[in-house]
């Protein structure tokens, strides 16, 4: 297997438990094209995960073909199979005896990469998640918190450089916020990768965020709706899916629009190292009453009420900022980072840079021409 994306395809695949009388997954038949997002939803016990493993044969179909890239995947050896496809599951399934980087290298050392090589791409994945690989290489999975496990565990499945990307409930066990942050870094990842990704997931907000297509899985694997989010939204095949997309459609449009869709605000900004007196000057100037602080390498860190500016150092006074969102954040995340953050929430880049901020007043207002367009739809 090459480490281009490529496509998949799922041809009649079943399987049947010895011993049960109704299949697992029945009569499977999906086609997913080289470089896109395919998320699996549906409830607990519907046969999306087993419909996934069988991708990589972490469980064999009873009947069918499966090919990745042209290649039968049920005539490889399953143990070469696994090193051309990257699987990320939802509590990391980090080697807890092993070395984040111990971790991450697992794959290109089994593949027979020589160790410098290794040790250059450890560093690069953990850079790629946004870990620094200095502070992180050498520590071990329980010095982690859930968010940073979450990370090491999508660079692991990454590391080899595969063309296939599975990914079971990745983010389930983190909290919100973080499971956003990951989101985010999966999609701007993707932008570079182009990887063929399966994403498993029970939560419709997740699918509609990640998702180039969704399918809406039923009992057996059934497939109730394949399409792209867009379309899901719009016309739900029937009231399962419809119950699946769940009320507040318009609210759910949030979901489809970016924050690079919308005209950023801008905060009034200052560097850590400013004087206090010339940052209330400047807002006092322009009648504005926060400030948004950023260190030497442009990154937000606290904002600051133009009362708080007395003699301290910058760094010291106001409060931390504690959500972020990128360009690639949805607008409902950018609605619930407002909230915690109040008001305001700072927009960055891949390297955390400030790019801009999003207001509620902007998030209102658009709400508000989707609900027109709804209505006169």
């Amino acid at each position: 297997m090459t480490d281009q994306a490529v496509d998949i395809q799922l041809e009649n695949v079943t399987k049947r438990y010895t011993g049960t009388r109704q299949a697992a997954v029945e009569d499977f038949s999906m086609s997913i094209a080289a470089g896109e997002i395919v998320v699996f939803v549906g409830p607990s016990g519907c046969g999306k995960t087993t419909t996934m493993k069988m991708i990589n044969r972490l469980i064999e179909p009873s009947s069918g073909r499966i090919t990745i890239g042209g290649a039968d995947a049920l005539s490889l050896d399953p143990d070469e199979l696994r090193r051309g496809i990257g699987y990320a599951i939802q509590q990391a399934g980090l080697f807890p005896h092993l070395t984040v980087g111990q971790n991450i290298g697992m794959v290109p050392g089994l593949l027979g990469w020589p160790k410098p090589k290794t040790a250059t791409r450890v560093e690069e994945m953990l850079e790629l998640v946004g870990l620094d690989a200095g502070e992180y290489r050498d520590r071990f999975p329980r010095q982690l918190s859930g968010g940073q496990q979450q990370r090491v565990g999508v660079a692991r499945a990454l590391a080899a450089d595969p063309p296939v990307l599975l990914m079971d409930e990745p983010f389930g066990a983190v909290d919100p916020i973080t499971r956003g942050n990951l989101q985010d870094e999966l999609l701007s990842l993707q932008s570079e990768l182009h990887k063929t990704i399966v994403f498993v997931t029970h939560d419709f907000d997740e699918a509609v965020k990640l998702g180039d297509r969704i399918a809406v899985l039923g009992p057996q694997s059934s497939i109730l709706q394949f399409d792209t989010p867009e379309a899901i939204l719009a016309a739900p095949a029937n009231d399962t899916v419809a119950g699946f997309v769940g009320a507040g459609a318009s609210l759910k449009q949030l979901t489809l629009l970016r924050v690079r869709d919308i005209e950023m605000d801008e905060a009034e900004t200052a560097t850590i190292d400013e004087r206090p007196e010339d940052v209330r000057a400047r807002l006092t100037a322009k009648n504005r009453k926060y400030a948004l602080v950023l260190d030497n390498r442009r990154r937000p860190k606290r904002w600051v009420h133009i009362r708080d500016l007395s003699d301290r150092p910058l760094g010291t006074v106001g409060r931390p900022v504690n959500d972020l969102v990128t360009k690639q954040s949805t607008l409902q995340d950018a609605l619930e980072a407002i909230l915690t953050e109040g008001g305001f929430v700072p927009v960055v880049g891949t390297r955390g840079e400030y790019l801009g901020a999003v207001g509620i007043d902007t998030v209102m207002d658009t709400i508000r021409k989707l609900r027109e367009e709804h209505d006169h739809g």
